[in-house]
């Protein structure tokens, strides 16, 4: 972890990021804590919070802003918790399950829930078996896959959800015709619902949403 002297309510400041103080307080805590594990584990190239409220949260928050109240929320390969644990303390209206492959992982996950007593559920598994038993409405996705490599993970499973949200950065319009080379949209419509700078960069990110098409 870094050894500053930076605060979680200064990298939000700088960021014009404001959030309710019992929410700053749990997102402070859930650094703490995912930094303990990773140094034990490798869950994220973040650990100040600079970089942690520039990528993570500027991220989360992005997404959170695209949710509708009280939705059903899966988060695919959630790593370390992000965005899921974030859009947990963000927007408690939402039920957000974390899912992750990776077992050690899952446990880390499981661990950092308890400790921080979020009403989050963590499951051990790929998020596209987890669809057709558990009804969500919206799968968010980041850093987790280029959408030739994930997209065929969910085919024949767009009716077991409602659509996918996803934070790409400037190399998704080389994504989406990749995808599109390899005939892998024809079912599929994409539309960018939102773009932000990326801080300290003169690129940007952006919130894509894929649904089946009617």
């Amino acid at each position: 972890m870094n050894q500053s002297n930076d605060t979680l309510q200064a990298a939000l400041a700088e960021q014009n990021l404001d959030l309710p103080e019992p929410q700053a307080a749990q997102l402070d805590a859930y650094c703490r804590v995912l930094w303990e594990w990773n140094e034990k584990i490798n869950l994220t190239r973040h650990t100040d919070y600079e970089k942690f409220v520039t990528r993570d949260v500027v991220d989360s928050l992005a997404l959170a802003e695209q949710l509708r109240p009280g939705e059903k929320v899966l988060d695919v390969g959630s790593g370390g918790g992000v965005p899921g644990v974030v859009l947990a303390i963000a927007r408690p209206d939402l039920a957000v399950t974390l899912s992750e492959s990776i077992g050690k992982k899952a446990n880390v996950l499981g661990d950092m829930v308890e400790r921080l007593g979020l009403p989050l559920t963590v499951v051990h598994g790929r998020a596209e078996d987890l669809v057709a038993d558990m009804r969500f409405d919206t799968l968010v996705v980041r850093a987790v896959a280029r959408l030739m490599k994930m997209l065929p993970w969910f085919a024949g499973r767009w009716d077991d959800f409602g659509r996918m949200l996803l934070v790409k950065g400037p190399s998704w319009v080389d994504e989406r015709a990749e995808a599109r080379h390899h005939g892998l949209m024809h079912d599929l419509a994409l539309r960018k619902l939102a773009s932000y700078p990326i801080p300290g960069t003169e690129s940007e990110s952006v919130i894509l949403q894929i649904t089946r098409k009617t």
